[in-house]
């Protein structure tokens, strides 16, 4: 199918711009047919997943609309969870670059209130984040909704699951009753039209399906016993040796048993999941993200809005309930024309959970044989990089660039040894190829970055 390109929009030429100069060529399906709704002020209820450009749907539909010379809060995207609001916010500055003057923030809990409070005093066009602690900022009566325009929840059906409907409600309540509201989301359960229906008028539905292309992903399902589950993943991550793999529970203790687990195993494994701090969170999203980690085990909700290209393998270490979870989740894998594999682990309980996948599916899943895999001797493969952490962020004013210079310069090395750099405020992460994680550790411990020396280790 040839889908239009950004042109036929009549976008604003700064925009229209910016978004050749990262790439945007035509339109993907989710943009093509919810963006003219967007543009024309219509609320609009879209099923799509993560990965289908959905924010730049309604990103660029934000920024069409906004008033620069009004520094009121004119959008506002909820999003279940810091890392999708961290990663919405850094997509629509992407968007907004070649636009001058367009303040976005990011409001999430995990954080201090003191720099949110002071940059909310400076004023701000689009607010991005968390339902909590945007309820938090607007009862303090430093967020104030009366000049919205613009209302997005991305992910809703995740944020139902959360338990977020009091808080989200407390928001919608706070708004203007004459808004456009967009809501997106992966699934369509009855809760998410009874919440379309209470808060949008006349809403456009627009349901893309966001296929694979067909024999892009490889399905197995593997039967064991509860108890040989652990087991089980190990002998499939020592047979297929993927340098990363997402694996799935659905229980936030069976996920940090399995990883912790699977590291006394010898493998690089990493959990996330609610209990974990902000910290922590973040750490290991980008170890995982930078390959520094190569097992990452993740609940459902945590794995929201985690993007990861190139992710050969996923591993459902117990079957979903709900079969659009199992699309969801094995959809993760295959993507941009890679081939992708998913394994399931079935015990012999779980016969109603396969019947209900494999209908959704319209497909028997293939069975295989645990027995038959060889497993290579030793220990397994260690990721290709390593992180190290610099004690020093955005409020020292560091960027990528900074750090990346002192490495290719003073350091000596080349910069295809350099991998994915992230700036936080107070902390800055770099990846570096594993063979080169020694010199690059000395490199940066003796020498100035930006004038000044920083503390840097190894994140382990």
């Amino acid at each position: 199918m040839n889908l239009p390109s950004f042109s036929h929009l009549h976008l604003k030429p700064s925009l229209l711009k910016n978004l050749a100069s990262l790439g945007y060529a035509a339109m993907t399906p989710i943009q093509a047919h919810s963006l003219p709704l967007i543009l024309a002020g219509k609320d609009v209820i879209a099923r799509a997943k993560t990965g289908s450009g959905k924010t730049a749907a309604f990103g660029i539909g934000l920024l069409t609309r906004l008033e620069v010379a009004s520094p009121v809060v004119q959008a506002l995207v909820l999003c279940p969870t810091r890392e999708l609001a961290d990663q919405v916010g850094k997509e629509l500055r992407r968007l907004a670059r070649f636009t001058e003057n367009i303040k976005i923030l990011t409001l999430c809990g995990g954080v201090p209130f003191g720099p949110q409070l002071s940059s909310l005093e400076h004023g701000a066009h689009i607010v991005v984040g968390t339902p909590g602690r945007m309820l938090d900022h607007l009862r303090r009566g430093s967020l104030d909704l009366t000049g919205l325009k613009t209302l997005v929840l991305d992910e809703a059906d995740r944020m139902l699951d959360m338990g977020f409907q009091e808080e989200i409600g407390a928001l919608i309540a706070a708004a203007p009753p004459k808004r456009q509201t967009l809501l997106f989301s992966a699934t369509y359960p009855a809760e998410i039209a009874a919440m379309s229906a209470s808060i949008q008028l006349d809403p456009h539905e627009v349901s893309v399906d966001e296929l694979h292309q067909e024999g892009a992903i490889e399905q197995l399902l593997f039967e064991v016993d509860k108890d040989q589950r652990t087991p089980a993943v190990a002998r499939l991550l020592g047979h297929y040796r993927p340098e990363s793999s997402l694996i799935f529970c659905n229980t936030r203790l069976e996920c940090q048993e399995l990883a912790d687990e699977l590291e006394a195993l010898g493998f690089s494994a990493l959990a996330i999941h609610g209990e974990l701090e902000q910290r922590e969170r973040d750490q290991v999203l980008l170890r995982f993200a930078n390959r520094s980690a190569s097992v990452l085990v993740a609940t459902d909700v945590a794995a929201r809005g985690l993007d990861i290209k190139d992710l050969p393998l996923v591993i459902n270490y117990e079957l979903p309930r709900d079969p659009e979870v199992h699309i969801h989740r094995i959809g993760r894998t295959g993507r941009a024309g890679e081939q992708g594999l998913a394994l399931s682990l079935m015990t012999p309980q779980e016969g109603r959970r396969l019947q209900s996948i494999e209908n959704s599916l319209g497909t028997k899943l293939q069975c295989g044989d645990l027995e038959t895999l060889s497993v290579t001797a030793g220990r397994p493969p260690a990721p290709p990089m390593v992180t190290l952490c610099i004690d020093g962020g955005r409020k020292n004013k560091l960027r990528p660039g900074d750090i990346l210079g002192a490495l290719t310069g003073e350091g000596g090395m080349a910069g295809s040894e350099v991998g994915r750099i992230d700036i936080f405020d107070s902390q800055a992460y770099v990846a570096i190829m594993r063979s080169s994680s020694e010199q690059a550790l000395a490199c940066l411990g003796r020498n100035r970055i930006k004038g000044r020396f920083f503390k840097v280790r190894k994140i382990q």
